[in-house]
């Protein structure tokens, strides 16, 4: 998961309607920038637009199974499917 903080800014992501080597690139709304995850970076960097070489910090995840997070997380509010 990506931040989308950039100098006390948060930027609206969304899907560009490109793909580059198989993955999407984004496009933030409030300057029409270009998002990408380049190999060897963490998070996302600007690959064109006003934005251009600033990057989008990733964010600490966990990966692991629902069950294993309930029982350390027992109060986790969701969305549940009807």
């Amino acid at each position: 998961m990506t931040s989308r903080e950039l100098e006390g800014e948060t930027l609206t992501l969304s899907a560009s309607g490109w793909t580059y080597d198989d993955t999407f690139v984004l496009y933030d709304r409030e300057t029409f920038s270009l998002w990408y995850h380049l190999p060897g970076k963490d998070g996302l960097t600007c690959v064109s637009g006003p934005l251009a070489d600033k990057e989008l910090k990733e964010l600490p995840s966990v990966f692991g199974r629902w069950n294993k997070w309930l029982e350390r997380y027992p109060n986790t509010k969701y969305l549940r499917y009807p």
